[in-house]
């Protein structure tokens, strides 16, 4: 016991100071760009993230680390609860102990808490929920069910996915005698209602801006084709496959597949709530790509579910699946660090992130724009992070204007800076090029164009 949660403190100590690191991937500074402007809702997600952004950079500043704190802490804290959750569920057979070292041995647990996103509070609350249906399980105390649908409650504030957790557990319920039994008593409702309460505020505030982040995630469909589908099928079970390890992702699938016909209420839990979210995504590579991330939500109770594999089968097989998975999470977090392994800057996902832009943003600055905007927001999001504060970058497009932003007050047809990789984009006159680069290698090449001020345009915060 003691040498496991020493190993836990270890590795959240390693991710501390790999958040103050790494830099600011365009998706972390896009969402530090939400924390300075808290409000119910934005245009892509709910509004966890940010909440949990300001909270770090209130205690760590608007540094990377501040940036990232609650990450690695959230990490450790839902490995506890996973262990609490695995405990409940089986006990005496080590279960939580075995999911919460499997999921850290991951790669996607490696970044994930490391690099934030609404999928980290969105994993952290939905297994929040699973450890209090593992209280609920073992004691049958119906007070529990309140916990439930408050941890429901964050999740959905955290991503919209978490819907599929609510789905999850009502059908659980549902298709067993005992849990048409609890539907009846108020418990569980109470739950629901908790949860809605907690939810209303996004809710709410999309209902005043036209739904727009509603429509913005209920628009990923882009028309079935037999061969792309099939290229997005073999990229999600291969993507998943490496992730998560080979030898982890083989026990927690050997795992529910020995479920799947158990009678036991926990062992039908867990695989209602990895199944129904597979099934969605399967379904999903019909009319789009599934992100890496999404599939993260179904490996709390998939890695629970390992410990159902038979004793011998498991005890021959977890160390190895520690060592391989802790050694490939060893060498992502040294690509993103020194990139020692040979591939180009422009193939390699942690530069095509990370790398090159506190020079890109100096690129821009030493140009002296009167103002700097682009057409991706992520480029934007990069320069009001590593740009001078005197350097205004505004926004012009739906994205900017359901924020609250400040008008920037450039007079109408003032001539500022446009960024662009598109080689369509309008281009008045060209200003040259700025470079993204990794230690003089080329990452990725953008056109400076000029750029006409629109009525409304929105003023970006500098740190």
């Amino acid at each position: 016991m003691n040498f496991w949660i020493a190993a836990l403190v270890g590795l959240t100590a390693l991710r501390l100071i790999l958040a103050d690191s790494v830099p600011l991937s365009p998706d972390e500074t896009y969402y530090w760009v939400w924390s300075v402007n808290l409000q119910p809702g934005y245009f892509d997600h709910p509004p966890m993230v940010a909440y949990w952004i300001r909270a770090g950079t209130f205690f760590a500043g608007d540094t990377p680390l501040g940036v990232r704190l609650l990450g690695p802490l959230a990490a450790a804290v839902g490995s506890i609860m996973l262990w609490d959750a695995g405990e409940n569920f089986l006990p005496k057979r080590h279960a939580g102990i075995m999911a919460a070292a499997l999921f850290n041995a991951t790669i996607i647990l490696a970044v994930g808490a490391v690099i934030i996103t609404p999928d980290t509070p969105l994993v952290f609350f939905w297994t929040a929920a699973i450890a209090a249906l593992g209280r609920l399980y073992a004691s049958r105390d119906p007070r529990w069910w309140i916990v439930v649908g408050a941890a429901a409650g964050l999740a959905l504030l955290s991503k919209y996915t978490a819907i599929l957790l609510v789905v999850c557990i009502f059908l659980w319920l549902v298709m067993r005698r005992e849990g048409r039994k609890t539907l009846r008593t108020p418990w569980p409702w109470a739950g629901v209602l908790l949860a809605g309460a907690i939810f209303a505020p996004d809710f709410l505030w999309n209902a005043a801006h036209h739904w727009v982040s509603f429509r913005k995630q209920g628009g990923r469909v882009e028309g079935f084709d037999i061969a792309r589908s099939a290229d997005f099928l073999a990229e999600l079970v291969a993507g998943q496959i490496g992730l998560n390890t080979p030898i982890i992702f083989a026990l927690a699938a050997a795992g529910l597949w020995r479920i799947r016909s158990l009678a036991d209420s926990g062992a039908q839990l867990l695989l209602w709530l990895t199944l129904l979210p597979a099934a969605v995504f399967l379904e999903h590579v019909l009319s789009g790509r599934v992100e890496s991330n999404w599939p993260a939500i179904m490996l709390p109770s998939a890695f629970l579910a390992a410990a159902y594999v038979p004793e011998k089968t498991m005890q021959r097989w977890l160390r190895p699946a520690l060592a391989l998975g802790l050694l490939l999470s060893a060498v992502a977090y040294a690509q993103a660090l020194a990139h020692p392994l040979p591939i180009p800057a422009d193939e390699d996902p942690s530069a095509l992130q990370l790398a090159g832009w506190q020079g890109f943003a100096d690129q821009i600055a030493a140009k002296k724009p009167a103002y700097v905007t682009s057409d991706e927001y992520t480029v934007m999001s990069e320069l009001v992070f590593y740009t001078p504060p005197g350097l205004p970058i505004v926004g012009f497009d739906e994205r900017w204007a359901v924020f609250s932003l400040p008008l920037a007050g450039i007079p109408t047809g003032a001539p500022g800076l446009f960024i662009t990789r598109r080689r369509d984009a309008p281009c008045p006159t060209a200003l040259g090029t700025a470079t993204r680069e990794r230690d003089g290698e080329l990452i990725a090449t953008y056109r400076l164009c000029s750029f006409t001020a629109f009525p409304k345009m929105y003023l970006l915060p500098h740190p």
